[in-house]
């Protein structure tokens, strides 16, 4: 079989396990169309499987098109000797002509994800589906009101115990001590928000990744507690997903996080049925599980962790 043919194989079965449609069936009608808008027939996907040589350039263009028949993807499709990314400029191109956000640039065997509002195409293992793709298209960042929030010592602590400074033995210095052990309430150090600081600095730059380096002991899972909260309190995350390389460590941050959390958000440790975890703010799980049959790739797309 000719490159081409088995890329073409494996291109339309790809979009087929994550609900694309070629044609109206039992599921929906079709929401794959070529470029130009023209409909698919049954005689196109036989030559593009046994022909694809004919076809111009050795490529072809799809539009995956969202519920109300509005194009939403361009999906450029390349033979699996070319690299997906030959045809990056020319996809572009013609996403910005049909008004289309997202591109995925494929050969069959390697896939690229290109959201042009967020820099540069990244390898997928899976085609992003219909509802991830609306629900990414939907959702606005607001930089301004993460660095915006305004984050005290007592930004866990609040949640933990909303009316903690109004208990008589925190404003008694001498019982302060006693009454944040005996509350198990966590306050933030100097040093713990500063590193909060900058990641709200950052953020106000218009940044939207941060990477935080500290040493053992220094509360990174308290941190990471405060950033969270900070992420789903101004509306720029909708559900986090905290990854962890051993099992230790994972029932320890659900631990922490539901003693840290309890009280506005829920925590669960992921599992297989999306019931335990889909209505959690909160998901905690290994690096193992989730690289285990790439299921962080098809939670990623299909879930929206």
């Amino acid at each position: 079989m000719r490159k081409e043919a088995k890329a073409r194989i494996k291109i339309n079965n790809l979009l087929h396990d994550v609900g694309w449609r070629f044609f109206d069936d039992e599921k929906g009608k079709a929401n794959i169309v070529l470029e130009q808008n023209a409909k698919i027939t049954q005689k196109d996907i036989d030559a593009f499987g046994a022909n694809y040589e004919k076809t111009k350039n050795d490529f072809i263009d799809f539009l995956l098109l969202d519920e109300k028949d509005f194009p939403l993807v361009v999906l450029e499709a390349k033979s699996e000797d070319k690299n997906p990314l030959d045809g990056k400029e020319q996809a572009r191109r013609y996403a910005k002509s049909q008004n289309v956000r997202f591109i995925i640039l494929s050969n069959g065997n390697l896939h690229y994800f290109w959201d042009l509002e967020k820099g540069n195409p990244e390898i997928i293992t899976e085609f992003p589906n219909q509802e991830s793709l609306k629900h990414r298209q939907t959702f606005k960042p607001n930089y301004k009101a993460l660095a915006a929030e305004k984050v005290e010592e007592g930004y866990i602590a609040l949640t933990q115990k909303p009316n903690y400074k109004k208990d008589p033995r925190w404003n008694n210095e001498s019982e302060q001590d006693d009454f944040i052990r005996e509350s198990d309430l966590k306050i933030l150090r100097p040093y713990q928000l500063e590193a909060i600081y900058a990641l709200q600095k950052s953020a106000e730059q218009g940044n939207d990744r941060y990477l935080f380096e500290m040493a053992t002991g220094t509360g990174k899972t308290l941190i990471s507690a405060a950033v969270i909260k900070l992420f789903l309190k101004t509306g720029n995350a909708k559900r986090i997903l905290f990854l962890v390389d051993r099992l230790e460590l994972e029932d320890q941050a659900y631990k922490n996080f539901t003693r840290y959390l309890k009280n506005d958000f829920t925590c669960v440790i992921y599992k297989e049925n999306r019931d335990d975890w889909k209505k959690a703010e909160i998901v905690v799980s290994t690096v193992q599980s989730f690289s285990f049959n790439n299921k962080y790739n098809k939670l990623f797309f299909s879930h929206r962790l």
